[in-house]
């Protein structure tokens, strides 16, 4: 239901119709049985033209900034089930030991040059999804993440101009297994099961987070704070994460790079903490909202 059709019907919740959004927070979402992605602004969601993709538009920022023009009758943001914002994105990478604070609650050197490694995209799913323990593990552990979207891709970006390539950031929640990241030595298995990926609950754009250089992050389980940080602690910030990424892989418009988490992770604790079905888990970052996920 459109909020014209709300005002028809006599419904009198006072939101007006804007006529013209900032491209700030950008959605995906589901409404009468179709997905479809648009503008939030405050509690409504304005959708874009189902002809326009959002990787393409995220790959033009003049084109993307000009689509709040013509967007079609906004809707209450409560009639909607937000899901993750690029579901397929063409590339999926993780940035390990990126935060200081983390990489000393886990024993491990500042490391020389990014860590990366991949994720399957599989894993993701959206704000509200359930995250899933499988039979292989139970030491299911937390990451809070700042993310990344490219829009402009590009090879061999230069450190200058890499903010350049990026339309804006989302959350990642890097669900890990960790017995099995331990026995596999290495990472993309343990990260990349069904449901570990959780992510939203929008993209928020580099218009409105810059550099998302100083930005608070933080995560609660049941309502318990178990990391809470800021992205000043980053070894490698997000502009230099783009350019040494792209000296070896041509990014493409909707890639997503996972910045790293800060301290605060379950197998670091005493004695180690691991989620269990029946919990809940949200990761907050500053300008992007919260993004929540039911654990069983």
């Amino acid at each position: 239901m459109t909020l014209s059709d709300n005002a028809a019907a006599g419904d009198n919740r006072g939101i007006e119709s804007p006529s013209k959004l900032d491209a700030v927070n950008i959605a995906r979402f589901e409404a009468e049985d179709a997905i479809r992605w648009g503008y939030l602004e405050a509690d409504t969601v304005r959708p874009v033209s189902a002809d326009v993709g959002l990787l393409d538009a995220l790959a033009d920022p003049k084109s993307l900034a000009g689509l709040t023009d013509s967007t079609e009758p906004a809707m209450f943001l409560a009639e909607v089930q937000l899901l993750a914002p690029i579901p397929a994105p063409p590339q999926f990478i993780g940035v390990g030991l990126n935060y200081r604070e983390h990489a000393a609650e886990a024993g491990m050197d500042i490391p020389d040059a990014p860590v990366t490694f991949p994720f399957h995209r599989n894993a993701i799913i959206g704000p509200g999804a359930a995250i899933e323990i499988p039979s292989l593990s139970d030491q299911i552990d937390w990451e809070a993440e700042l993310a990344v979207v490219i829009g402009s891709g590009g090879r061999d970006i230069p450190l200058d101009s890499a903010l350049d390539h990026v339309a804006g950031y989302t959350i990642v929640n890097d669900v890990s297994a960790r017995d099995v990241q331990w026995a596999d030595k290495q990472w993309s298995r343990a990260k990349s099961f069904d449901t570990f990926k959780p992510m939203g609950p929008v993209i928020t754009t580099t218009d409105e987070l810059g550099d998302a250089g100083s930005l608070d992050i933080s995560l609660t389980v049941n309502d318990k704070i178990m990391q809470a940080s800021n992205t000043s602690d980053l070894i490698f910030p997000v502009a230099e994460l783009v350019s040494y990424i792209s000296r070896s892989t041509t990014l493409l418009p909707g890639a997503v790079i996972a910045t790293g988490t800060p301290a605060g992770v379950g197998f670091s604790r005493k004695p180690p903490v691991f989620l269990k079905p029946g919990d809940t888990v949200s990761v907050e970052i500053t300008g992007i909202g919260q993004l929540t996920n039911p654990v069983r």
